[in-house]
């Protein structure tokens, strides 16, 4: 049977079963709790502080009106960082790294905003397509430059998260591959390349968080434009 590196994207089964469910259940397992309640403790204390902290950064340039977007938009980060790490446990696949998952969250949100723009305020909505003091030859051509920037704004979006995180789990997948190829022939060598797998994978970690709150920011950031 030919393998194929993009085989890691296809979801594992054993005997017909995703193992991604398996890997859905492990978090829930860490929670260690003497009662039937779920109790204040260090770690959801720090997960508050983080929240909050995001929150106020994401928030803070947005008018009222558009503080009302605050909960979807942290569920729809806390989702994205949820769905970028799963992929990283073995026996199981990164949802984000399918662009038409990605795609199914940029264009609804944008699209969002944007009817949030024309809805409040048509007239500043229209206006970005065309900057104040333009000469009268540019205006045909900055109108459609800046309808074009605004219609790849979603595709930006996918494409951006789908791109960076199909990029790590590839090169992690190669380093693998030749950890495991060299190490009889070369042990010394495979283990120096595998101090690098392992620096490599930390580097995962950090680009699945900030991939996610790149998403997120970047939205906030389009509904500051429209509210």
């Amino acid at each position: 049977m030919t393998l194929s590196l993009f085989d890691q994207f296809a979801t594992p089964q054993l005997l017909g079963v995703p193992l991604i469910l398996l890997a859905i259940t492990l978090p829930p397992t860490l929670i260690f709790t003497h009662s039937n309640r779920l109790l204040s403790n260090r770690t959801s204390n720090l997960q508050l502080l983080l929240i909050k902290t995001i929150t106020k950064q994401l928030m803070t340039p947005v008018t009222y009106k558009g503080q009302k977007w605050t909960m979807i938009l942290i569920s729809l980060l806390l989702f994205l960082i949820l769905m970028n790490l799963l992929g990283l446990l073995p026996y199981t696949f990164t949802p984000t790294t399918q662009l038409s998952m990605n795609m199914g969250l940029a264009i609804p949100m944008w699209l969002a905003t944007v009817l949030t723009g024309l809805r409040n305020q048509p007239t500043n909505s229209i206006g970005h397509l065309l900057p104040e003091g333009t000469p009268a030859l540019l205006i045909p051509i900055l109108i459609i430059i800046e309808t074009i920037s605004l219609f790849i704004r979603p595709l930006a979006l996918g494409v951006r998260l789908t791109a960076n995180l199909t990029a790590g789990h590839l090169l992690i997948q190669l380093i693998s591959t030749a950890i495991v190829t060299i190490m009889p022939i070369l042990p010394t060598t495979a283990l120096v390349t595998f101090t690098i797998l392992l620096l490599l994978t930390i580097l995962e970690l950090a680009v699945a968080l900030i991939q996610a709150y790149v998403f997120v920011l970047l939205l906030s950031l389009y509904l500051q434009e429209n509210v």
